[in-house]
């Protein structure tokens, strides 16, 4: 199905921002926390699930599509092969204003692994790689950009 920006823009504002549907308010839940968290080791979550900093970032780029800045953005849309059993992930896959596709990393702390995936992904596929991590809010907030 195909629709035009009219259709589009109709839609979402009787839907709301469709990101929304994906938060939770786990603050007070009604359930007693079980040991299954504890199963995904150094904060990895299932496929398709976004910890509070890629959440953030998400709300960000909805942010900047409603502004027009970017056309479309999806997460966890695309994963390249780098080596034979070795591929990258992208966090964010970005449809810029001007037309150009981008792969979004998003980390609040950087390890090296990630970094050399980054680096070779940017060798090898002719997308533009970019990483955010989160400035500290006395700092002004807002996203810390690099280029690969």
């Amino acid at each position: 199905m195909r629709w035009t920006e009219k259709q589009l823009t109709e839609h979402l504002e009787r839907t709301g921002n469709p990101g929304a549907a994906l938060r939770v308010d786990v603050s007070n839940p009604p359930f007693k926390p079980s040991n299954q968290v504890a199963r995904f080791a150094l904060g990895r979550l299932k496929t398709g699930d976004m910890n509070k900093t890629e959440t953030a970032y998400d709300t960000h780029l909805w942010a900047l599509r409603h502004a027009g800045e970017i056309q479309w953005h999806k997460f966890e849309a695309v994963k390249l092969r780098l080596a034979d059993n070795t591929f990258y992930t992208v966090d964010f896959f970005v449809l810029a204003g001007d037309g150009v596709l981008e792969a979004h990393e998003v980390k609040g702390f950087w390890q090296d692994d990630a970094r050399v995936k980054i680096k070779v992904a940017a060798s090898l596929y002719p997308f533009r790689f970019l990483a955010f991590t989160p400035k500290p809010k006395k700092d002004g907030g807002g996203w810390k950009r690099e280029e690969f």
